[in-house]
């Protein structure tokens, strides 16, 4: 069986996507992946996609995008990720890690991208309860609070100029004394009255009461070794995303990082191959910039499988 189209990934992009091509006739099978429904399941709160004037959890935002999906006929595949896709032949011909293989007229790739952590045994168990890797997601749940940033680029200065709007302080600890953010964004940091410093320090443990709720962290002295108990009631961790592209050929432009590079539209470098969501975006990062780009890249190719007479 060959399928009209197939989408690889189950975050807001993949599930609107889904949504999209379905009702739409064309039947899509929607490899789920690992994490199904993506970031979000790890998310405790949406307060800023609209529709949701009382806020929703993120697990029960994307259980509520799924169902609408298979509503309208989607297909899944769960706990299932793609190990490569042969964009030599028509239809496509995708291979996942269970040796299965499926064939698809078009393609959808909605795999997002990881936040790069630190690699703390707690930072995971932690996400949602004082941890984030996003304060445009989360720096609303911190009002009022003292949190604490690690980074040295444009975008941890940019999270913790965000974060000054909410919290009483923001301390930025870095394990040097050089910044890899331009002089603009070093400046403006510099010059707030609630960003504070914590310099040739690292992060090597977090600290959190008996409902997981993040109270402090333990910092390290890169220089000479020493360890300081710091009171916080939040971390963010501004250190970079990864974009899920490894399983791609090299016929898939990306940029340095990683990201996919578009040629128009959600069109990747490879025709009837496209992309949503932050696989491709390393800007926005928001749910529903993602799922915009779901419907976008779903109607894409509902127009590709009609101009190529496949549907």
């Amino acid at each position: 069986m060959v399928h009209n189209v197939v989408i690889i990934g189950s975050g807001p992009a993949g599930y609107t996507a889904a949504i999209y091509n379905s009702r739409a006739g064309l039947a899509p099978l929607l490899f789920e992946g690992m994490q199904p429904g993506g970031q979000l399941t790890t998310t405790n709160d949406v307060e800023n996609y609209p529709g949701f004037p009382d806020g929703i959890t993120g697990p029960e935002m994307m259980e509520a995008f799924r169902k609408q999906a298979a509503k309208f006929g989607t297909e899944f595949v769960e706990f299932r990720d793609i190990k490569s896709i042969d964009t030599t032949q028509r239809p496509f011909v995708l291979e996942d890690f269970m040796g299965g293989r499926t064939e698809a007229h078009s393609v959808i790739i909605a795999t997002g991208a990881r936040a790069k952590l630190l690699g703390l045994d707690k930072e995971k168990e932690l996400m949602g309860y004082g941890v984030s890797a996003c304060a445009t997601c989360d720096g609303a749940f911190f009002k009022d609070k003292a949190v604490v940033i690690v980074g040295a680029g444009d975008t941890a200065m940019e999270e913790a100029l965000f974060l000054t709007r909410f919290c009483t302080k923001v301390t930025v600890i870095h394990r040097r004394d050089v910044f890899r953010a331009s002089k603009v964004m070093m400046d403006r940091a510099q010059a707030h009255p609630k960003i504070e410093w914590k310099l040739w320090q690292e992060v090597v443990d977090i600290y959190h009461d008996d409902k997981k709720k993040v109270t402090g962290v333990k910092l390290k002295n890169a220089q000479d070794g020493s360890l300081e108990d710091f009171a916080c009631e939040g971390m963010f961790v501004a250190i970079g995303h990864q974009p899920n592209t490894d399983f791609l050929g090299a016929e898939f432009e990306r940029d340095a990082v990683g990201y996919l590079t578009l040629k128009g539209g959600t069109r990747t470098s490879v025709e009837g191959v496209f992309a949503a969501g932050d696989v491709h975006d390393p800007l926005y990062r928001q749910a529903i910039t993602a799922a915009g780009m779901g419907c976008a890249a779903a109607l894409e190719a509902q127009h590709y499988l009609s101009d190529k007479g496949l549907a």
